[in-house]
């Protein structure tokens, strides 16, 4: 398996993708928050002290996506088309934050969209962390890719 952000001297490199057609490109990506069931109780009835914890979560994804390539070192400035981020509680204890990332680009919106999943449940905590440290991340990961050369990636059910 070649490392493409690898030059042949095994140097860090920013992969040139001037030579690729740009096409479009969607992501999808899951961060999923475990907490205690008063502190989900919190966010669904609004009642949190800081406010609305899903809207800032929302926004905080949105704007975390459009600045992926600030953040993590070789990624492309991309022209992002559409965002969004969703939420669901599973159980009394988890918050599944999915965000759906979109461009018409030569490189894809994978980073783009676990980035905004990632920055989402980390606004969670933030907004929270008065009421329940205990809350867990548990995982973040990509869930769906489609476009490019590499064509459609689906990850199947696994969960932790």
């Amino acid at each position: 398996m070649e490392l493409t952000h690898l030059d042949e001297k095994g140097a860090a490199r920013m992969v040139d993708v001037s030579q690729k057609q740009a096409t479009e490109r969607i992501a999808k990506a899951e961060s999923r928050v475990r907490m205690a069931p008063e502190t989900l109780k919190l966010i669904l009835a609004g009642e949190a002290k800081k406010g609305d914890v899903l809207a800032v979560a929302r926004v905080a994804g949105i704007m975390a996506a459009k600045k992926t390539s600030e953040l993590i070192p070789l990624c492309h400035q991309i022209p992002i088309t559409g965002v969004s981020i969703e939420f669901e509680a599973v159980g009394e204890t988890e918050l599944v934050i999915t965000s759906f990332v979109k461009t018409v680009s030569q490189t894809g919106v994978e980073m783009e969209a676990l980035v905004a999943a990632s920055v989402s449940a980390l606004t969670v905590y933030d907004m929270l962390k008065a009421v329940d440290r205990g809350m867990v991340i548990v995982e973040t990961l990509l869930v769906l890719k489609d476009g490019g050369r590499s064509g459609r990636f689906e990850r199947g059910t696994r969960r932790l």
